[in-house]
């Protein structure tokens, strides 16, 4: 290895590797592409990284490096953004993704680490390296601190061979194991035509720009003239304009094809609504989102792209939820977007939808109106009702669900919540939480039911509970589970004030982690610590620990933004906080997730406690705040999350 090759000689090695084992380098350039790109670009994008990793390969394998390590690092080097071309490889009229499922769920669960810790996920769990092979290909790949990266890898669980994190799933692919490293990769994918036409000539490109400003110019006019002229406008252009804006084109799914897929999300949901055979307003919501006329209300959900459809979308919904307003709803690909209109006044809201499931497509919400709600369940909602989450003892009402989908939900007015919460600011309660409690057809599954909360955005967020891990010396992870059972209501009805941070126009589910209990000192009983985590439609998360004393309301001692923590590649955590007893007396305590083995505390503070818990007397004021570390059962270590936003290694 340690010989110079001729120049032919290493490019010839570097294009054998990449030819072998495109299907897993491909994947490691895909999970460390960011995640706010949408699939098709980095799909794309990562055929661009792992191809033009040849010649620096090349000339790495030329000067005696590993061939193997160099093509890698030269992968990661181009997908962490160094090097990296402006623009991915131009597919002309169609749209691809990968087919293997789960990988996008490994890609939103990697959002919150760094690309080079992505990149050392991937080397570790799926390519079978471990941490001091993974260190030296991440430094040739330019990471600064290829090390640290490793590390964070290594806290998120990237461990070779499959894992099982709070949020649920085991991994599907395990690179160290032979024959099984090829399952989850990126290289076979789904491809959707967007204008067929449109890859005959990059001048039909620019016809399409041009229709766009016709129909720009074409709406503000129909707005004067009515809906028929908006409707003669929205043909005009160029084929992609007239095939996107068609209503004739729009696609509409069977009444019954939910009951026979295997993919049970929006893509299943079946045309309904009294009005989805009126043209001029499907024609009228098109050309809105197309081009919104001066005065619309657009709503666009982070990260979510507001471009127009390139292709035909699914219709998913056109009626009139109230008298007055119309609403249509359309699904294209990765997105939801909500069309109303009320007289003259125009509204347009657009929602991702990533990786959306038979719990997290399970409703769209069509009108708002003070506490009353309307909302389209999707057809595999067999029950619904409605049950106030800060109630757990009290059953939830049965509502009546209509020939068309829809359940109307009387929530109460923000006046009346807030005074609720004000009277239960003492207990921990929050007043009034209603929440949708829904059950699934038994042709899709058993006895499923599940709970929706309203937070405002188009499409409801899924909550469900992670019970804490039993008392044995090293107990398996536990996954989330529906929050129904009396259990979870009871904890949730504790916990209910942690929903009002959530922004429900970008989070799709949120998880409550009950990830240690322990005695607190001078005081008998015991106390709860939780980790709350807001899940995005990105995959990225914000969580919220705190810590439930035996008598008295919860308190939060740590929050942490766009974070991998108390989720599937976060699911080792630290917390720590200074707690008062009864008798005045202040106290260190810190409490650690399944894994911790031992917990440090340096700083103002010396101690080092075995086990997952630590309760010492604190420093004395006013003394700097200590810092506490964990050491987990595999020997990486993490940092506490704390007040002061402190966080995960």
């Amino acid at each position: 290895m340690g010989q110079r090759q001729g120049s032919g000689a290493g490019l010839r090695q570097a294009e054998a590797i990449i030819v072998e084992r495109y299907p897993q380098l491909l994947r490691l350039a895909y999970l460390v592409l960011p995640q706010d790109l949408d699939r098709h670009t980095r799909l794309l994008r990562a055929h661009r990284a792992v191809q033009h990793s040849l010649r620096g390969a090349g000339r790495r394998a030329r000067q005696g490096g590993d061939p193997l390590a160099a093509v890698r690092a030269q992968v990661v080097r181009r997908a962490a953004g160094r090097r990296r071309g402006p623009f991915p490889p131009w597919v002309w009229g169609l749209r691809m993704w990968p087919t293997a499922e789960g990988l996008d769920d490994a890609a939103r669960g990697l959002a919150g680490l760094s690309p080079y810790a992505r990149a050392a996920h991937v080397l570790c769990r799926y390519d079978g390296l471990d941490g001091d092979t993974a260190a030296e290909v991440l430094a040739q790949a330019g990471a600064g601190d290829p090390g640290g990266a490793v590390r964070a890898a290594l806290a998120a669980g990237a461990g070779p061979g499959p894992e099982e994190g709070p949020s649920g799933g085991t991994g599907t692919d395990a690179g160290s194991r032979p024959g099984r490293e090829t399952i989850l990769h990126p290289a076979d994918v789904h491809t959707r035509p967007t204008d067929l036409l449109l890859r005959r000539t990059r001048v039909r490109a620019a016809w399409g720009i041009a229709a766009v400003l016709l129909l720009a110019a074409g709406l503000t006019r129909a707005t004067v003239a009515g809906p028929e002229a908006g409707l003669a406008v929205a043909y005009a252009g160029a084929p992609a304009a007239r095939s996107a804006l068609d209503p004739a084109r729009l696609v509409r799914v069977p009444a019954q094809a939910w009951a026979d897929t295997g993919r049970v999300d929006f893509t299943a949901w079946p045309a309904r609504g009294p009005r989805t055979g009126d043209r001029p307003l499907l024609a009228r919501a098109l050309g809105t989102w197309a081009a919104p006329p001066s005065g619309t209300a657009v709503t666009v959900a982070p990260s979510a792209s507001a471009e127009p459809p390139g292709q035909p979308p699914q219709l998913l919904f056109a009626g009139e939820p109230r008298p007055g307003t119309a609403v249509v709803v359309f699904l294209d690909a990765d997105r939801v977007v909500r069309y109303t209109e009320q007289g003259r006044r125009r509204s347009l809201d657009i929602a991702r939808t990533d990786g959306a499931d038979v719990t997290t497509a399970a409703a769209v919400t069509l009108t708002r109106d003070g506490g009353t709600a309307r909302r389209l369940l999707a057809p595999w909602i067999a029950t619904a009702g409605v049950r106030d989450l800060s109630a757990p003892a009290t059953a939830a009402r049965p509502l009546p669900i209509g020939p068309d989908g829809t359940v109307t939900t009387d929530f109460p007015p923000e006046d009346a919540a807030r005074q609720g919460q004000d009277a239960g600011a003492g207990d921990g309660r929050c007043g009034p939480r209603p929440v949708l409690e829904v059950a699934s057809s038994p042709r899709i599954v058993e006895k499923h039911a599940f709970l929706l909360a309203d937070r405002g955005g188009p499409l409801p967020v899924h909550l469900t509970y992670t019970p804490p891990a039993d008392g044995a010396d090293a107990p398996p992870a536990r996954q989330p589970r529906e929050a129904t059972g009396p259990a979870a209501l009871a904890r949730w009805a504790q916990e209910a004030c942690a929903l009002d941070a959530v922004d429900g126009r970008a989070v799709r589910s949120v998880n409550l982690w009950d990830f240690a209990v322990t005695e607190l000192p001078e005081t008998p009983g015991r106390a709860v610590w939780s980790c709350t985590r807001a899940t995005r439609w990105t995959g990225q998360g914000d969580v919220q620990i705190r810590l439930r004393p035996p008598a008295g309301a919860s308190v939060a001692v740590a929050r942490a933004r766009s974070t991998a923590a108390c989720g599937r590649f976060g699911q080792h955590v630290l917390a720590t906080t200074v707690w008062r007893a009864p008798s005045g007396r202040a106290y260190q305590l810190a409490a650690g997730s399944r894994e911790v083995a031992e917990i440090d505390a340096t700083g103002s503070l010396r101690s080092r406690t075995p086990g997952r818990t630590l309760a010492v007397p604190a420093p004395p004021a006013p003394a700097p705040p200590a810092t506490l570390t964990a050491t987990l059962r595999s020997g990486a270590v993490i940092t506490a999350l704390d007040s002061r936003g402190g966080g995960r290694d």
